[in-house]
């Protein structure tokens, strides 16, 4: 009685879902109306990407930042809030804060990355924003420019009142060469966190790479430094940007060793002062940009910084004379340089990468969905799962 119940019910089953197959069969006038629609290959997507970080570049180096409504002064603006409410001076608080801070960006990149799965155009438009929202090459350059212009003119005043867009030491006091170096210093660390980070993050884990880095290091210029508000609150942010810039400063170091040639350096004296000094800065990253900035144009740079409330001694980086007004309009050449170089790299990796997919999508065998099997071969599987029963 059971064994004819089990039978029973099977059969009903497999008539049932025999039925269903052939309703949504093609030409069987089933809701579904033919197959289902095959998931879009990932190397289109990553082609797509490489299309928008090439395209965000170029907007960047085109147009610049914003003026007005700039998304990461917003984001700056909403860290700013997030930090009123949650700020304690210890690391867990701070810890709270930047899990958020940055937390928020990368969900926001993936999410934006699930909508777009299926629409390669929209995903290079949505790359080619974010790509342009975070990177600060032309802006780096232009303020680069000013300083030179100024120092050219000997307006040390003028110049004194425009270093503050590019760092935040105390220009009360410096003379031609100390505001040169301190922009030439900010040109090279800032080629690495402005331009070349955010494309090799980009490169490496798309949408949100691209804002979630952008968010990190905007979060250690917020609550990084060492002031006795954020010695501990901001410890969890500064280690954070610190391991995100490990693999871009050191990329950016070997490009600007590559590239000193363009600004009449000497390669092999970019690595000699690379490898020597890039370990004695107090930073684990600035130090691969500086030092082989300095071999690069032939300067020396570190020494006394006087900020606000503070001074620190760093170690001379290179060997040559202190910088000049000349030397920053080669570093903002340079800088241009290595920027371009990483767009390129960036969009060539993901092109590699779309590559690699097609080619592993290729010799993997296709299994045939349920809407390609046939009525014929629907029913001896269900005759069989009520035979085993």
């Amino acid at each position: 009685m059971t064994g004819r119940r089990n039978a029973s019910a099977t059969g009903r089953l497999g008539a049932s879902a025999l039925g269903r197959h052939e309703r949504s069969a093609p030409g069987c006038g089933g809701r579904s109306g033919g197959r289902e629609r095959p998931p879009l290959p990932v190397g289109a997507l990553r082609v797509a990407e490489a299309v928008g970080l090439l395209a965000g570049y170029g907007l960047d180096a085109v147009f610049g930042d914003p003026r007005r409504w700039h998304p990461v002064a917003g984001f700056g603006t909403a860290a700013s809030a997030l930090e009123k409410r949650v700020y304690a001076p210890d690391r867990v608080a701070g810890a709270r804060f930047a899990a958020v801070a940055v937390g928020a960006p990368v969900l926001a990149g993936a999410a934006l990355a699930g909508l777009t799965r299926r629409r390669p155009v929209l995903r290079a438009v949505a790359v080619a924003a974010a790509t342009w929202t975070v990177l600060g090459a032309r802006t780096l350059r232009a303020e680069a420019h000013t300083m030179a212009g100024a120092l050219e003119r000997g307006d040390i005043e003028a110049a004194r009142g425009r270093l503050g867009h590019l760092c935040g030491r105390d220009p009360s006091a410096l003379d031609e060469p100390e505001l040169a170096r301190a922009t030439v210093e900010s040109v090279a660390e800032n080629t690495s966190d402005a331009v070349v980070a955010p494309l090799f993050w980009g490169a490496v884990a798309g949408l949100p790479g691209l804002l979630g880095y952008r968010a990190a290091n905007t979060l250690d210029a917020m609550v990084g430094h060492r002031s006795p508000r954020y010695a501990r609150f901001g410890t969890v942010a500064a280690r954070l940007d610190d391991a995100l810039n490990l693999a871009p400063s050191r990329l950016t170091a070997a490009l600007t060793v590559a590239l000193a040639p363009l600004t009449r350096g000497d390669p092999a004296r970019a690595l000699r002062i690379w490898l020597r000094d890039g370990h004695r800065h107090p930073s684990p990253n600035a130090g691969q940009c500086e030092s082989s900035m300095a071999g690069a144009l032939g300067i020396r740079l570190g020494g006394r910084n006087v900020y606000f409330g503070r001074a620190e001694d760093r170690p001379h980086l290179g060997d040559g004379a202190p910088p000049l007004a000349p030397d920053i309009t080669r570093a903002a050449r340079l800088s241009a340089a290595i920027g371009l170089a990483a767009a390129g790299l960036a969009a060539t990796y993901r092109l590699t990468t779309a590559l690699r997919a097609h080619r592993t999508r290729a010799t993997t065998p296709r299994t045939p969905s349920p809407s390609a099997i046939g009525p014929s071969s629907a029913r001896p599987s269900a005759v069989r799962a009520g035979g085993s029963r």
